[in-house]
């Protein structure tokens, strides 16, 4: 669940966590249409947590 004014749903994370498996976060999020801190928030999340990051 995310809230409306969150920039990626739990899809859109889950897309830009493997997306920066190969690539560089920052290349990422521009593509993505969101910050370099946000992606990099979000990658670092999902690496500790997992998906309920």
């Amino acid at each position: 669940m995310h809230h409306r004014n969150a920039p990626l749903s739990v899809e859109g994370r889950r897309r830009l966590v493997q997306r920066c498996q190969t690539r560089p976060i920052a290349h990422v999020a521009a593509e993505m249409g969101i910050s370099r801190q946000c992606a990099s928030k979000w990658v670092n999340r999902w690496r500790r947590y997992g998906e309920t990051g």
